[in-house]
């Protein structure tokens, strides 16, 4: 196929312009050509009509290839020009060339004519390509100049060969790149590289849909896109295309998404553990019963066999076991926030301080701790004992990363998290903190395992070297004492756990020492006690007759009314569940009130707090025992609440 190309020579002999038209069009070329050998007649040639070339002899006698040259610039036209003599010599040509002409060929060799007039062609095209980018990023940017500078987001504009011909200033602080560097330069460098070709896709069919009203259709997408240091980044796009001077622009509107993602990912995770505390709260009360049971008459079973008797032992394993798994019910209520806690305000210089010596047993001599305390530091509000469990589990991670030793380093520090920091943190609204950071120099943790990290059974240890409950409790503990835990790890370089608590004003509250109770009764007492589940119904009873007291029992609270107005005598205590069919604990102890003058009610139940909240039992003055509980935890329970009441009670009907 011959290749149209409209050629103005600049020649005095027709034999020698009948020799270049010969050659051209023997190289492929269907000439449109017109031949003038002077001054005058150029200029009417270039006003007649546009050209690709011009080729020009060097000397002729009314003319020549400067003054040809020179016209040309004069007359602000860039077109390719080649030189043709047959008698220069080189630096004839060298001064031509410096002048202004793109090639110099000697007639007695217009072999190379062919590839020269190619290769001029192609780079004058380039040539015209750049000053059409150029122009075109002139005319946006003179027109959106205003709208660009204020711009929060990523404005980058491209002609149809996908060069860059608009980079505003949030491009440049969102990629990396300065304008100079971009502009002119193929949108591909903002794509990561195995991504490109899909890129090129999407644009080929985005500039094959038909245009709607004004030239400008729109397309909204979620892409990836490159910064100049390598790092790839999400992305939500918006693309437009018109036609400006009949050339099509396609003009990109970015936003950098990662911190909307980050939060994305947070909240997924953050549903993701909620209903996993949903399912653990859900089992709590069922298995809470059970445990209940078989805590408790392992301890009676133990109590009736002789100090010789072998199978005590046998009882005994029954009772850890037990113990274990009561301890991994309160590990999985820690983590889904659903444990009864016991909040004071606490100094955490205290807390942490008074641990130095345990800590330092529980991590080894070969690693070395480190305790940063802060004379200013604010007063949070924690249940200390599980404080204390979270500061172990930290530190007992930090030792197993450390199988070498190393360094712990446990800090604290008061930390006012503005709204910047919130924004990039689910949930955790601005304020006054106190923060306590955790850090070792261990082993590190890659991404994959820090997004698994809270999740309870996740564990990197080998099988039976840990239940996975450990950072899962902490992050229940943290998150239900109002306060959050955040990770920062990398492989190889060690791991910091930072945990912010709200900071209370409030002065630190006393705590009183524990001191042992008497475990019987000083007089003879009636209890009623109002329990759904029949094992623990008959387990409870039987402990407290055991005691020496007046068991009243009853499944349901119309049945234990129903006891309570027949019964002729006092009720000293009401002990009843609070989650029960037809009538709450809660319900049954007002009502009872009003019947029973002066009667002291014990509350006791398997359920997590968020349902014992629902029914009106956690106020400041509510007395409240945790199944599983021991026959121990129960007797002294009563006693303390028969101890404290008033000497007399006749409330008998």
């Amino acid at each position: 196929m011959s290749i149209p190309l409209r050629v103005l020579l600049i020649e005095d002999s027709e034999d020698d312009a009948a020799l270049l038209v010969r050659t051209l069009r023997s190289g492929g070329y269907e000439l449109t050509c017109e031949r003038v050998e002077t001054a005058a007649a150029m200029r009417a040639a270039l006003d007649q009509r546009p050209w690709d070339l011009v080729i020009s002899d060097y000397s002729m006698p009314q003319f020549s290839g400067p003054a040809a040259l020179q016209l040309l610039q004069e007359a602000g036209i860039d077109l390719p020009f080649i030189v043709v003599s047959g008698t220069i010599g080189e630096e004839t040509a060298v001064s031509a060339m410096k002048a202004g002409a793109h090639d110099f060929l000697m007639k007695g060799n217009l072999a190379r004519l062919i590839p020269a007039v190619a290769r001029e062609l192609r780079e004058a095209s380039e040539r015209r390509e750049r000053r059409r980018a150029e122009a075109a990023h002139r005319a946006v940017e003179a027109r959106f100049a205003g709208v660009l500078d204020a711009a929060a987001e990523a404005i980058i504009a491209v002609d149809e060969a996908q060069r860059i011909v608009l980079f505003n200033t949030s491009a440049e602080r969102i990629f990396g790149y300065t304008a100079a560097e971009a502009l002119g330069q193929p949108l591909d460098m903002l794509v990561p590289p195995h991504l490109v070709e899909a890129h090129h896709r999407h644009i080929r069919a985005f500039a094959a849909v038909p245009e709607r009203s004004r030239g400008i259709s729109e397309r909204h997408g979620e892409l990836v896109g490159r910064r100049k240091d390598g790092t790839e980044f999400p992305i939500d796009a918006s693309i437009a295309k018109l036609y400006q001077a009949g050339q099509m622009i396609f003009t990109i509107f970015l936003q950098d998404i990662s911190a909307r993602k980050q939060l994305e990912a947070q909240f997924l995770q953050s549903q993701k553990m909620e209903a996993v505390g949903r399912l653990a709260g859900g089992i709590a009360h069922d298995f809470n019963n059970l445990l209940t049971a078989i805590t408790g008459y392992a301890e009676l079973l133990l109590g009736d066999l002789d100090q010789s008797d072998p199978r005590r032992c046998d009882v005994a394993e029954i009772q850890k076991a037990a113990d274990r798994a009561a301890m991994l019910t309160r590990q999985l209520l820690a983590f889904s926030r659903k444990q009864i806690l016991e909040p004071q305000v606490l100094d955490l210089n205290t807390v942490v301080a008074s641990m130095d010596k345990l800590l330092q047993r529980l991590i080894g001599e070969d690693i070395d701790l480190v305790t940063i305390l802060d004379p200013a530091l604010g007063h949070v509000k924690a249940d200390p004992g599980q404080f204390e469990q979270v500061i172990m589990n930290l530190a007992v991670n930090a030792r197993d990363a450390m199988p070498q030793g190393g360094k712990l380093t446990v800090e604290m520090a008061n930390a006012d998290l503005d709204v910047q920091y919130t924004r990039q943190h689910l949930a955790v609204p601005s304020g006054s903190y106190v923060m306590l950071a955790v850090s070792d120099t261990g082993c590190g943790m890659d991404a994959e395992t820090q997004s698994h990290l809270f999740e309870p059974f996740f564990t990197t240890k080998e099988a039976g070297k840990g239940t996975g409950l450990g950072l899962s409790t902490v992050y229940g503990i943290i998150t239900q004492s109002g306060g959050t835990i955040w990770v920062y790890s990398e492989l190889g370089q060690g791991t910091t756990f930072k945990i912010y608590l709200p900071r209370v004003e409030a002065e630190v509250d006393r705590v009183d020492l524990y001191s042992p109770v008497a475990d019987t009764p000083t007089e003879s007492a009636t209890i009623l006690l109002v329990e759904d589940e029949s094992m623990v119904r008959t387990l409870v009873r039987r402990i407290l007759d055991q005691h020496g007291y007046t068991v009243l029992e009853a499944p349901r609270g119309g049945d234990a009314i129903a006891i309570a107005a027949q019964h002729d005598g006092p009720i000293h205590v009401l002990l009843t569940d609070v989650v029960m069919p037809e009538m709450s604990g809660h319900v049954l102890a007002e009502q009872l009130a009003a019947l029973r003058p002066g009667i002291q009610v014990i509350y006791i139940s398997g359920y997590t707090d968020g349902a014992i909240v629902r029914h009106g039992v956690l106020a400041a003055d509510a007395i409240f025992l945790q199944k599983p509980f021991t026959p121990n935890d129960l007797v002294r329970k009563v006693y303390q609440v028969l101890d404290a009441r008033p000497r007399e009670v006749n409330n008998h009907l």
